[in-house]
């Protein structure tokens, strides 16, 4: 069992951190924390960091509302980078992407191909920041201004489309897309994010 004494410093007196989704695994940032940081995130479990530019001590969702509950620190094996394995409230990113990881380089390898899980974490973090701002225009926001129970009767309609679509083999993939962005609204709309319900797939399938 290691403490924080053993964590390894550099010379400005910081230490890196990656940010991970516990539930799901997806890597969601990259950031420092100094000594005071990492003792404030063990002290209060919400993560802490140090911002190299502003040259001060955040807590991640302090003006955001985008938190992250921290439930396990880890040290790497030479002691000097963390993990903070959270369970975040909203995007982590200042863009409103779920991760700041999101843009890929472009290599001509498989890689590029599109992912559903990439896709989705994306979306995600687009619906909750059109949630947060409530744009002029966009249909997202008329969705949350129409409330749940209209986004729960969007869902069921978008549901039916799907089974339309598998019997006559048509448009699946475009009707599919239509289900999983509503319901991602309708998550949104009702507080639970998709991170509690990879939580629940994971216990059930583990």
């Amino acid at each position: 069992m290691t403490s924080l004494q053993d964590i390894r410093y550099d010379d400005a007196g910081l230490v890196p951190v990656v940010t991970q989704d516990a539930n799901t695994g997806e890597v969601l940032m990259f950031a420092y924390a100094n000594s005071e940081a990492v003792e404030k995130t063990k002290e209060t479990g919400g993560a802490h960091y140090y911002s190299r530019s502003r040259g001060e001590l955040w807590r991640k969702g302090a003006t955001s509302g985008n938190t992250q509950r921290v439930v396990e620190v880890r040290l790497d094996c030479d002691g000097d980078a963390l993990l903070y394995r959270v369970e975040p409230a909203g995007p982590a990113c200042h863009t409103g992407e779920r991760s700041c990881f999101f843009t890929t380089l472009q290599g001509g390898s498989d890689e590029d191909a599109p992912d559903l899980g990439r896709t989705l974490g994306h979306l995600s973090g687009v619906i909750s920041a059109r949630h947060e701002e409530m744009p002029e225009g966009s249909y997202t926001a008329k969705l949350f201004r129409r409330g749940a129970g209209y986004a729960a009767q969007k869902v069921g309609e978008e549901a039916v489309e799907v089974v339309v679509a598998a019997l006559e083999d048509d448009r699946l993939a475009e009707e599919t897309a239509d289900l999983l962005y509503h319901l991602l609204v309708l998550l949104e709309e009702r507080g639970v994010g998709t991170e509690e319900v990879a939580r629940v797939l994971d216990e059930r399938h583990r």
